[in-house]
């Protein structure tokens, strides 16, 4: 009977400790703009792009659309359910067709253990979102910010 308890305490400490791990990031976050069309594109056009397209390594984003840019990284410990990523992007300041300024997007991803890389990228998709300026992404689980990269589109 005694045996019995401690392996169901044990079970339920593994699982607990399993629940609250911590991802972290292991080896280079990669950085930069990725591969992608060649030809110009209007605004509110969108291109199928691959999920592992090169990337240039550059701080500096070229101001134009079909531009996307950001950081790819590989997450260990993560757990389905466990606190999920938040994704920050600050911006120069976007101000949508509404008239409303926009000067930080904040996405909640969840962690998807079998993915072997995370990405986290913005793309200039509408000619109101390519606006000059210092750019900062940051990505978080809870309150631990586990990478950041700044970006300048000019």
């Amino acid at each position: 009977m005694h045996f019995t308890r401690t392996s169901a305490l044990a079970a339920l400490m593994m699982i607990s400790s399993l629940a609250s791990a911590e991802v972290r990031i292991e080896g280079p976050v990669e950085y930069g703009v990725f591969d992608g069309p060649k030809a110009a594109l209007q605004s509110g056009e969108r291109v199928l792009r691959r999920s592992n397209e090169q990337i240039q390594s550059s701080e500096v984003v070229p101001a134009k659309l079909g531009t996307k840019f950001g950081l790819r990284y590989q997450l260990v410990g993560k757990v389905a359910e466990d606190t999920p990523l938040t994704l920050l992007y600050f911006t120069p300041g976007i101000r949508t067709p509404d008239g409303v300024l926009h000067d930080k997007f904040e996405v909640t991803q969840k962690l998807v253990p079998g993915a072997p890389q995370d990405v986290m990228a913005y793309e200039f998709t509408e000619s109101h979102e390519v606006v000059p300026g210092e750019w900062r992404f940051m990505v978080f689980q809870g309150d631990r910010l586990l990478t950041q990269k700044s970006f300048t589109v000019r």
